[in-house]
């Protein structure tokens, strides 16, 4: 495989037993991902993506197929260090403040530096400096998914999934979301793939991926990793 490539797929699937029969989540997935790749993985709700993306992080295993990450190392290494992943759900900690959910992958990953720095810096790019101190059940939903996103963006990933990040948001809020993350993005290498079943926010990527019953369908260079 390609060294530049960061996430490597070659017909994966992905089934669960539910009341004895056997459900197709991931039907044959082959795709490459790459650095500064800016994927939207379109699908209705059901498709298969967010099974895909927890594929892709190393949160699940393939029933069949090959996964591998090449230029990041073994799935037990990815997260939180490598791969960030955003929840379409709040997914903060309650007990904990605003700044120390998001230098939680900081911490987990026992990083080096200056760690206040680094949270001030992701909270300032989404605007939420003045939070910092604020707990979960203080924020709107609004606040709390750029808080989730601050988060995933404080370690500096070389991959971020995002499962529907602005399904629960209005569109200003959620345009505005999408507005600060790609415009972080766009001074580094990080690959971004966006789960979502919106046309708007699809259209704020570089390359469409559709998935529907579990069958996706990537454009050839992602498949071939050209």
């Amino acid at each position: 495989m390609h060294e530049g490539v960061l996430i490597a797929a070659e017909a994966v699937s992905r089934s669960y037993r539910q009341g004895g029969a056997s459900i197709a989540a991931v039907t044959s997935a082959t795709f490459r991902l790459h650095a500064q790749d800016r994927i939207a993985l379109m699908g209705r709700s059901g498709s298969g993506k967010s099974t895909l993306l927890h594929l892709m992080a190393g949160l699940d295993v393939p029933s069949s197929g090959a996964l591998a990450w090449p230029a990041l190392g073994a799935p037990d290494t990815l997260l939180p260090e490598k791969v960030s992943l955003v929840f379409q759900a709040p997914s903060l900690l309650e007990p904990m403040t605003v700044s120390e959910n998001v230098a939680l992958p900081l911490l987990l990953a026992k990083a080096a530096g200056d760690i206040d720095a680094a949270v001030s810096a992701a909270l300032a790019t989404f605007g939420l400096e003045g939070l910092a101190r604020k707990l979960p059940e203080e924020l709107s939903g609004g606040q709390m998914q750029r808080v989730a996103m601050a988060r995933a963006i404080v370690g500096n990933p070389r991959v971020i999934l995002a499962d529907e990040p602005t399904g629960q948001l209005d569109q200003a809020t959620g345009h505005a979301l999408l507005d600060a993350l790609i415009a972080h993005l766009s001074a580094t290498h990080t690959a971004l793939v966006i789960a979502t079943h919106d046309p708007s926010v699809a259209g704020r990527m570089d390359t469409i991926w559709r998935i529907e019953r579990g069958v996706l369908a990537v454009p050839v260079m992602a498949r071939e990793g050209l």
